[in-house]
Formats: C-alpha cells, sequence, structure tokens
C-alpha cells in the first residue's frame, strides 16, 4: 500500500515551498487533502508528481507547484466565496473549502457527479457542485470573492467576469500555442484589469477557445 501521506508532505515539500508559496492556509490545505482520492484509481500512482495528472474526459487535475502559486496569487481569504470553474473531481474545490468560506464547483456532466460523490466521502459541507457548462459560469450563486479557472483558456467570456465582486480576484491560465502565463485579475469599477503572474501551462477548457476568423 502506497504511503501516500508521505508522498504529499514531499510535495509539499518539494514541489510547494521551493517556488515561494508559503502562507500557512495553503501548505495546511494540500497537506490535509487526499490528492490521490480525487484522481482515477489508475492515476493514483501520478497523483503527486510534478505534472497536470490526465482525469479523462478533456480534464486535468493542474500539477501541485502551479496550483498552489495559483492560490499564492489569488490570495483566497477565509470569509471569501469561490466560484471554482473546471473542478475535475473534486480536489481543488476540497483545497480551496479549507481556506475560504464557501465553494461552487462547477463541473460537466458525469464529472460533477465525480465531484460530489469524492467530497461527499469526504465530508466536506462548504462545496456546492454544479453541473452545467463552464464557460457559463454560475450566475444564480454570484457575485464571488474569488474565482479560479482549473485550466487554460484563450480568453474569459464576459459572462464569468461579470459574477466577480468589485475588488474580488480572478485567476486563469492563459494559453497561446503550448506556452502559456498565469494571470491575476481584480474587478476595479466594474472592469477586470489583468497582470501576469508566472508562467505555467494546461489545456485549454471548452468553451474558453477564441473564435477563429476567417481572412481571405
Amino acid at each position: 500500500m502506497p504511503d501516500f501521506a508521505a508522498r504529499r508532505t514531499m510535495m509539499v515539500d518539494t514541489q510547494v515551498r521551493p517556488n515561494d508559496v508559503t502562507k500557512f492556509p495553503i501548505i495546511e490545505a494540500m497537506l490535509f487533502v487526499p490528492r490521490e482520492a480525487y484522481v482515477p484509481e489508475a492515476r493514483r500512482e501520478a497523483a503527486y508528481v510534478g505534472e497536470n495528472v490526465d482525469l479523462g474526459q478533456g480534464r486535468w487535475l493542474l500539477e501541485p507547484r502551479n496550483f498552489a502559486k495559483i492560490l499564492d496569487a489569488v490570495d483566497v481569504q477565509p470569509g471569501d466565496r469561490v466560484l471554482d470553474i473546471g473542478a475535475g473531481m473534486g480536489y481543488s474545490a476540497a483545497v480551496l473549502a479549507r481556506m475560504a468560506k464557501e465553494v461552487i464547483a462547477l463541473e460537466e456532466g458525469a464529472l460533477a457527479a465525480s465531484a460530489e460523490a469524492h467530497l461527499s466521502v469526504h465530508d466536506i459541507d462548504t462545496v456546492t457542485v454544479v453541473e452545467g457548462a463552464l464557460a457559463a459560469g454560475v450566475a444564480a450563486e454570484a457575485p464571488y470573492d474569488v474565482i479560479v479557472i482549473e485550466g487554460g483558456v484563450e480568453h474569459v467570456p464576459a459572462a464569468i467576469e461579470a459574477q466577480l465582486k468589485e475588488g474580488g480576484r480572478m485567476a486563469a491560465i492563459f494559453m497561446q500555442g503550448a506556452l502559456g502565463t498565469v494571470r491575476i485579475g481584480r474587478k476595479i469599477d466594474g472592469v477586470v484589469a489583468w497582470r501576469d503572474a508566472f508562467n505555467a501551462a494546461a489545456p485549454v477548457l471548452p468553451g474558453f477557445t477564441c473564435t477563429k476568423e476567417f481572412v481571405l
């Protein structure tokens, strides 16, 4: 039986802390939540490697270093309401639940049911899983203090930016080909202003691609 608790500690000590992520709530949450429980059984051995983990159905679990740095940059606070877009099988929502007041986890199809089941098994009652199109967000629960998009984007739809509270923060991995940059957005006077945070890459989520214009 693999010692996943030891692997979790090693993940934090070798992938998270050395990348200047030292905030206690992030460290505590990533040490506590069993990452291996939120990936397909056949992928459990890969749960703690330093790369994105394929969850199937076109969804990926972000590598620990990038996920931790996103949490650090978006500055999740204990009283925050968070929208977690592309929650996969629930890992990101489980971590966010230990840091924030409430999490709305958005996923599509069977993955939404999977996330709900995994979170329920671990008695996480501050996460609400919503099944729906990722690019639509969850307007019924808006506004949010924080929005985290768990995958690559070429653009962020206006419908999602509209769900961010004034003064709120948003994180996304903006992809250009194979290269990507994590950007942090903050809503000021009704407009989300973005800044570059660090380099990272992830497959682009459905609904977040730019429409290609046909040019003669």
